[in-house]
């Protein structure tokens, strides 16, 4: 390498369910405050962003209810499954967050956790619920892509 850094990005999990739920219209990319025992556990892919959230509170983003199973070989001083957990964000994007959230109506969502250069980094999604009129059009739509896909391929099967 010549003095450039390569970049090591590799993903641990996805809320597929959130671009179903959430219109999402911004996106930011932080860091998380963790142990040593939930790194670990990352590393081993032990973990769910279901029904994961994040807040602002006084100022700071916390990742609240996200599902860190716990590490076998730390069991003597083992972390809470469920804690919050801090994400680190620069003020002007926590400010921008904020309105969005209190004048807005939006919420924060987290989309994926993954590792960037060895460090835990979480991707967070600002979006407003979709009604569920407009979750409708989305089956439909990835019903009409499916059916068009799967004729082309049978298509191109049949030699023509």
């Amino acid at each position: 390498m010549t003095g450039q850094k390569q970049s090591d990005e590799h993903v641990i999990a996805r809320n597929r369910a959130a671009a179903f739920h959430y219109e999402l219209s911004d996106r930011y990319e932080a860091g998380i405050v963790l142990r040593g025992s939930e790194v670990k556990s990352l590393r081993e892919g032990r973990v769910h962003l279901i029904d994961a959230f994040a807040v602002v509170e006084r100022g700071e983003v916390w990742l609240k209810n996200m599902h860190i199973a716990s590490f076998f070989h730390a069991r003597a001083f083992p972390h809470d499954e469920r804690s919050a957990r801090k994400l680190l964000l620069h003020a002007r994007e926590i400010r921008e967050i904020e309105r969005a959230i209190v004048r807005e109506g939006y919420t924060l969502v987290p989309l994926d956790l993954h590792f960037r250069n060895g460090h835990v980094k979480v991707t967070l999604g600002v979006g407003r619920g979709k009604k569920v009129h407009d979750k409708r059009a989305t089956i439909a739509e990835r019903t009409e892509e499916r059916e068009a896909l799967q004729e082309l391929r049978a298509r191109q099967r049949r030699g023509g």
